[in-house]
């Protein structure tokens, strides 16, 4: 069994691995960048090294600093986790060659399925059903947009070497296609330095559902049955579940059968997820699912999978990459309830999902649930990372009860100053086509901006705040007089002594009476360091202060400035000086915390101080480009 293991990621997926070596009794060395010295899984591991500066590019994706600390440290395995060196063959292979044992699969199977139009061949070689596409070599826009055109509009131009929802473009119309191929080999480059797309036909009722499978050294692979991974937004996934809503157990083993298919196509050994696309519009039937692509690692929403089957999937990868045989056959294998995993991120759904880095001060978990995260309170979320605060998993003996728990931990659970997807998940749980389990990934765009609005906060809510704003700030026992000589509040002789204050919360004011009787409203509230009260209602946190908000300055987009919402860095720059510009028209690209961000014209006008530069690193709040308006 392996003795000691560096661990060459971060967040919550190195915090993760650690606590299953540290249970098999395995030593754990953790590696960080600047912005990482005080991380959580730096605290958490057995040792730990300095490996660069911030950005990835110069730390946890430089392979050979990662081997080096191995090396010094005297671990003899490395586990990759997800994301970052993960995928990486030639990562994989420098790893074996090194003399260190690589858990995860061979580098050859990597590579097979590492580029999607290879995959795909391979697949369909395999007997593995696959989606109608383009993956020839021929990468000129005119015959990519000739294939798109033949095959039918929509369809998918995705990156061959894509993955996690990188370099994936929808196009309705073949009008729209060079702009969607330019933005799509421009991100596939950036996020993984290949340009090389490919073109599937777009399923109009879509429904993601993969299957993990396991492999070992001895000729042994399993599937631990599927995932539905359906509810996403801009390909990313939002909510995963374990088992798929409506499969039946002729289609189970179809989809499973075939997973197995393309993993001894590749001779697969340790954690991997075989995904396809199934057509959900007459219901999940095996002659509608399709291969799509295979991730030769560890799964984001790997938790679910462990909750239904009792397995820890990490322990397996340490087992089977120490050379012993899968735990368990096939036949030992079964289903046991559901679990549904929820993703939170610090980010701001009301305000295009723009990332909302910053310092945890306050973080109020219900650990009756399973909570996987890489922050605690105090930690920062870091603009230069995946801006994901914990993911969320429920255990139910039903699907519904599983809901029911993953609801009730969003509104008893808080995370502040910082903004996050809560309240976004929790809509998102509530839609009636989710309760029903009729999913598919184009649900959240139906849905629409009733699932992003702030909603305003209720007269329940509204109570809470009173309530909490009376026993945090002022004395149990003689708060009435208090407030009279602070004159703070209203204050009524011969009557029940209470309290009308003016708060204020998502820019505007609420008069909130507060009574000496202490009153339970049933909702999550509590106070910040600055004196603000947070109040939890349906997942959405209302922020109450005492004083109403500043107004904004010179610097907003009503004088035509376009500010950096958030640290990042310049993609590209799409207008000059002086150039006429339209309302919405696309200005710039900024890109930070793995996201790309476009800011648009607030009105009709004239480019007039253009700052920005493509390339460039640029702070929060800091000037881009000015547009002066027409007439």
């Amino acid at each position: 069994m392996i003795r000691s293991l560096l661990i060459p990621n971060r967040g919550e997926i190195a915090c993760r691995i650690i606590r299953t070596a540290r249970a098999m009794g395995i030593r754990t060395v953790a590696v960080y960048s600047d912005a990482d010295a005080n991380a959580l899984h730096v605290r958490q591991a057995d040792e730990a090294v300095h490996i660069g500066p911030s950005p990835a590019r110069e730390s946890y994706l430089v392979g050979d600093k990662i081997i080096a600390a191995a090396k010094a440290t005297g671990a003899e395995a490395i586990h990759p986790g997800y994301g970052f060196l993960s995928e990486n063959a030639a990562f994989a292979q420098a790893v074996m060659d090194a003399g260190l044992i690589w858990v995860g699969p061979n580098p050859s199977s990597i590579t097979a399925m590492g580029l999607k139009d290879a995959a795909k061949k391979l697949m369909a070689d395999a007997g593995v059903p696959v989606t109608p596409g383009y993956l020839g070599e021929d990468q000129s826009p005119d015959r990519l947009r000739s294939e798109a055109d033949a095959i039918g509009y929509p369809v998918l131009i995705k990156a061959v070497a894509g993955g996690g929802g990188k370099g994936m473009r929808r196009v309705d119309r073949t009008e729209d296609f060079a702009d969607a191929l330019l933005s799509c080999q421009r991100e596939a480059a950036s996020s993984f330095g290949d340009d090389r797309v490919l073109i599937e036909k777009y399923i109009l009722s879509p429904r993601h559902i993969e299957v993990q499978v396991f492999g070992d050294t001895h000729g042994n692979i399993v599937h631990l049955f599927e995932r539905d991974c359906s509810l996403q937004r801009r390909h990313q996934k939002v909510i995963e579940e374990a088992p798929a809503p409506g499969m039946d157990e002729a289609t189970r083993e179809a989809i499973c059968a075939a997973a197995v298919r393309a993993a001894r196509a590749v001779d697969y050994v340790g954690a991997g997820t075989i995904e396809f696309i199934a057509d959900a519009s007459d219901g999940l039937r095996a002659d509608r699912i399709w291969f799509m692509e295979m991730n030769t690692r560890l799964q984001v929403e790997h938790p679910v999978t462990e909750e239904i089957t009792g397995v820890d999937l990490v322990e397996w990868q340490f087992r089977v990459a120490s050379g012993e045989p899968l735990p368990k056959r096939q036949d030992e294998l079964s289903i046991n309830g559901w679990a549904i995993e929820a993703r939170l991120y610090a980010e701001d759904p009301a305000k295009g999902f723009l990332p909302s880095p910053g310092r945890v001060d306050r973080l109020l978990f219900d650990y009756r649930a399973r909570v996987e995260s890489g922050v605690e309170e105090g930690d920062r979320v870091t603009s230069f990372y995946d801006p994901m605060i914990a993911k969320v998993i429920c255990h139910g003996s039903s699907r519904e009860e599983a809901r029911a728990q993953l609801l009730h931990w969003l509104d008893s659970s808080f995370v502040g100053p910082l903004h996050t997807n809560k309240g976004f998940l929790h809509a998102c749980l509530t839609l009636d086509a989710f309760a029903k389990g009729q999913v598919d990934t184009g649900l959240i765009e139906r849905a629409g901006d009733a699932l992003t609005a702030a909603p305003e906060p209720s007269p329940l809510a509204l109570a809470a705040a009173g309530d909490r704003f009376r026993r945090d700030w002022l004395d149990e026992g003689d708060w009435d007089q208090r407030a009279f000589h602070e004159g703070m509040f209203g204050f009524r002789l011969n009557a029940q002594p209470r309290l009308s204050v003016d708060l204020f919360a998502e820019g505007k004011g609420y008069e909130v009476t507060a009574t000496q009787q202490k009153r339970s409203t049933g909702l999550c509230s509590d106070r910040e360091r600055d004196g603000t009260i947070v109040v939890t209602e349906h997942g959405h946190s209302h922020f109450f202060t005492l004083t109403p908000p500043v107004a904004a300055g010179a610097g907003g987009a009503s004088d035509g400035s376009i500010l950096s919402p958030m640290p990042g860095r310049i993609v590209s720059v799409d207008v000059a000086e002086g150039q006429a510009v339209a309302k919405g028209q696309k200005l710039l690209v900024l890109e930070a915390m793995k996201m790309e961000q476009a800011l648009t014209a607030p009105f009709d006008g004239m480019v007039a101080d253009l700052k920005a530069v493509a390339g460039a690193q640029v702070a929060e709040g800091v000037t881009l480009v000015r547009v002066e308006k027409a007439g």
